[in-house]
């Protein structure tokens, strides 16, 4: 009998405290409310100071806030539109540069650097 007492107090022990239960909970909470706070704020803001304004797909360059207003958007839809064009301009962005490394594959040396000229021509 004796030793089944001692039992639950071992586990007792090994337990976390009110305290620290608390102290644990409240990291994980400020931790999460960071990153969720932080994804809202690149996802608003931060992507084009990052990585600039998408391209404009197929000679079409309105932004967002324009297409809002021409075709009264929600809030919803509004977000809801910038995930696709963002999720467009990562594929977009993925497709050239996989074409690119697929054509320097095929160059000499000395096309190459004229190729990576063209590029850095175009961008600007």
């Amino acid at each position: 009998m004796r030793n089944m007492e001692m039992v639950p107090e071992a586990n007792a022990a090994s337990l976390p405290r009110p305290n620290e239960k608390i102290a644990i909970l409240s990291f994980v909470l400020v931790f999460l409310c960071g990153a969720v706070l932080g994804a809202v704020l690149m996802s608003f803001n931060g992507r084009t100071a990052l990585h600039g304004a998408p391209p404009p797909a197929s000679g079409l360059s309105m932004s967002v806030t324009e297409w809002k207003q021409e075709l009264n958007l929600t809030d919803q839809q509004t977000m809801q539109l910038t995930s696709i064009l963002d999720d467009f301009s990562r594929y977009y962005d993925n497709v050239l540069a996989d074409g690119n490394s697929r054509i320097m594959h095929i160059l000499n040396p000395e096309q190459q650097r004229k190729f990576e000229q063209m590029l850095r021509e175009h961008r600007k």
